[in-house]
């Protein structure tokens, strides 16, 4: 069965489960169990769609995108408030974020939609991917999550340019956002719009909304060369970093593992990522590409978001950082991703198999 299997991923996928379990170990230790069987039974996940032909989900795109609504629409109905937020559901002791598991599914969506059509309609599929976009970002905006909403953006854009972009419609489409900008940000929450002004200038308020970005680039810097050492991170244990198991991890890695460690778990990105690339080039079909470049814009975007706000980069989105953070619903839609570009990848080597 894994005589054809790509073991550089399932490497790059242990080995950055395994730094980001040590430091929810080392950081949350109460969080560290449900982890541990989160990514288990994730793993089960990633083996059984690895080991299905992906080919069967090409003639299903129109029910996953009437899933995806489904399931943004859900919070909405059964959804608890946290935080001023509605994006999880509680399943007995377990919550649910329904905009975590969109992510995949809308990689098969756009990657069936765009597949099914002729070359010569494909302006017309961007035009219609666009408009039916626009629902599914507006759902998860009302939420509001505005990380969510942007890699689902991110999965769209990343799509678009592997089926030849129309150059004039991603023009048309850069004007209608700097022409709704201004609107954008008269609809954003407050505490959205005092992050991006945090960023820009984190030291004009450094006890509220600079609080976050302030913290993680001190718990980063603190960790040196090679780092404090696991369970002697200040700023993670005494809690001056918040959300040191999630959004912040990387912050908490650093400051215990140092450079070394933060470098290390780059390393193992960038071999993940590199894999992911080669496996979209050789894909035997249209379809199969597709699903790999939605997958890596996926992937890429969390990764770089995630590590540049806890860097001090970027402004604060509540994205997570693949494999690393803690929570079920986000680790089950990066094992599920990359089991379909395991699945695109395996298929491919069995068929140079079968031509030999």
């Amino acid at each position: 069965m894994f005589k054809n299997f790509n073991f550089l991923i399932l490497l790059s996928i242990l080995i950055i489960s395994i730094l980001g379990l040590t430091i929810v170990r080392s950081v949350a230790p109460e969080l560290f169990i449900s982890q541990l069987v989160f990514m288990f039974l994730c793993f089960l996940v990633f083996l059984i769609i690895s080991f299905t032909d992906y080919r069967i989900f090409k003639n299903y795109f129109w029910l996953f995108y009437a899933l995806i609504l489904l399931l943004l629409v859900l919070p909405f109905v059964f959804g608890q408030v946290t935080r001023g937020a509605v994006r999880w559901i509680q399943i007995g002791q377990f919550t649910f974020q329904p905009s975590e598991i969109v992510k995949p599914l809308l990689v098969l969506f756009l990657a069936g939609l765009f597949s099914k059509q002729p070359s010569n309609k494909a302006t017309k599929q961007q035009v219609l991917s666009f408009f039916l976009l626009l629902p599914l970002l507006f759902l998860i905006f009302k939420q509001p999550d505005l990380g969510s909403s942007l890699v689902v953006l991110a999965i769209w854009v990343g799509i678009l340019f592997a089926v030849g972009l129309n150059f004039k419609l991603f023009a048309v489409c850069c004007l209608l956002f700097a022409v709704c900008s201004p609107l954008v940000w008269r609809f954003l929450k407050d505490y959205q719009r005092a992050r991006v002004l945090s960023f820009l200038n984190p030291y004009s308020d450094p006890l509220g909304t600079g609080y976050n970005v302030i913290q993680a680039v001190i718990s980063v810097g603190s960790g040196k060369f090679f780092g404090r050492g696991l369970g002697r991170g200040t700023q993670s244990h005494l809690y001056f970093l918040p959300e040191r198991h999630s959004d912040f991890i990387f912050a908490s890695l650093a400051e215990e593992l140092g450079f070394l460690g933060a470098s290390l778990l780059l390393v193992f990105y960038f071999l993940l990522l590199f894999q992911i690339l080669k496996i979209a080039k050789n894909a035997a079909d249209d379809f199969g590409f597709l699903i790999v470049t939605g997958v890596f814009s996926h992937l890429s975007f969390q990764i770089l978001v995630n590590i540049g706000m806890n860097l001090g980069l970027l402004p604060i989105t509540g994205i997570t950082l693949p494999l690393v953070s803690t929570g079920g619903s986000s680790l089950l839609a990066t094992m599920v991703s990359l089991g379909l570009v395991e699945n695109v990848g395996r298929s491919r080597r069995l068929e140079e198999v079968r031509i030999r």
